[in-house]
């Protein structure tokens, strides 16, 4: 596993409590004492060896020879998307397969061109394998394999924090403050009437009554990595329009509208600034929750019908861990069925492609994570 951050020291928890035994897991990072500490704080199991080691994920040559040096099955890159290609190139050099948390379209895009060679060497690079995209994807798949025609394929995350003596973050979210920047600070790709469009970051807010206890939220669209893949892969099924939005609290909107006219969301000196702000880890149990909404509309059984999923987290308390969970835990299930063959794709391939829907259900269940779906008729425009 590479990156000891917030989602990687998740992902090596679910690794070492449900990997099998015989199971090895390398934690590296580019700090050699940040990738020791976060080692030596993962329970002990026996059966499985940890290790723990330094490595810069910008220099691909380096990340290849530890990964064939542990004669490694898999990595899981939990670096910033910025190292997505670097990293997947020191992955097929050492044949290893690869996951990742997300590309935030762009890099998601650069990376599905590497299909041929990852096809060529018969590994698989898994791109976009957390919460959004990742169990959005399977959501997507777990409906529309179902569908004889998909026309439209919508996401929304929603969530809530009721967490009481936490210092709250500038922005109020758990993720990267450069990742969050970058969505704020970039055009937001909407695929619509069968055309793949840009409009401003953080617009098309829409209302949604998401179930108890996240209720009436307000998502806007962002550049996310879903709007990269559904597209192409529901093309055959004839879809037409495909988005993504995420709820951010009305504070840390307007925070982000201020630095967007400032032209100040790219500039290193304000993520700096603002990450040296960030409240150091707290050691209390939080107390959120998380809706990961699927909206599908298509025929099935030549009927017109609407399919609405949603993930519902909760979080783990034995762990501290909020609603992250759900974009730590499924790069780890993800390995965890490559290496027991229940996902058998090849290539660069997203996960809507690669990751069979009930098994992957199962272990998200495991990991006290709910799919509950509602269906209704549609009345479809043409």
């Amino acid at each position: 596993m590479l990156g000891a951050g917030a989602m990687g020291r998740i992902a090596a928890r679910d690794f070492v409590e449900t990997a099998p035994t015989g199971s090895m897991l390398v934690v590296a990072d580019a700090d050699a004492e940040v990738a020791a500490r976060v080692t030596r704080a993962l329970p002990r199991r026996r059966g499985v060896v940890l290790r723990p080691a330094s490595v810069d994920a910008a220099q691909p040559r380096r990340v290849a020879a530890l990964l064939t040096s542990v004669g490694a099955f898999a990595i899981i890159n939990a670096t910033h998307h910025r190292f997505n290609i670097t990293v997947m190139e020191a992955a097929l050099a050492a044949g290893a397969h690869y996951c990742d948390l997300g590309g935030l379209f762009h890099q998601t895009r650069a990376q599905l061109r590497q299909h041929a060679a990852w096809t060529r060497a018969d590994r698989l690079a898994l791109v976009g394998i957390g919460a959004a995209p990742g169990i959005v994807n399977v959501l997507a798949r777990s409906a529309a394999d179902t569908m004889e025609v998909v026309r439209e394929i919508h996401v929304a995350v929603g969530g809530i924090d009721r967490t009481r003596g936490r210092p709250r973050s500038p922005f109020g979210v758990s993720y990267s403050i450069r990742t969050l920047f970058e969505e704020a600070a970039a055009p937001a790709a909407v695929f619509t009437r069968g055309r793949l469009q840009f409009v401003p970051p953080m617009s098309g807010a829409q209302d949604v009554r998401f179930p108890s206890p996240v209720g009436w939220q307000t998502p806007v669209l962002t550049l996310h990595s879903e709007v990269a893949t559904l597209p192409r892969s529901y093309r055959g099924k004839g879809i037409r329009e495909c988005s993504f939005r995420i709820a951010f609290p009305r504070q840390t909107i307007e925070r982000l509208a201020f630095l967007r006219e400032m032209d100040l969301l790219s500039s290193e000196c304000v993520v700096a600034a603002i990450q040296r702000a960030t409240p150091p880890p707290w050691r209390g149990i939080p107390n959120e929750y998380e809706i990961l909404r699927l909206v599908i509309r298509g025929r099935r059984n030549h009927a017109a019908v609407e399919e609405t999923v949603d993930c519902h987290v909760r979080g783990n308390r034995r762990w501290r861990a909020g609603i992250d969970i759900d974009t730590g835990c499924p790069p780890s299930i993800a390995v965890q069925m490559l290496a027991r063959g229940e996902i058998t794709a090849r290539g660069v391939v997203p996960p809507e492609q690669a990751i069979p829907a009930e098994a992957f259900f199962r272990e998200l269940r495991r990991r006290g994570m709910r799919i509950r779906r509602r269906r209704r008729p549609w009345s479809s425009p043409g």
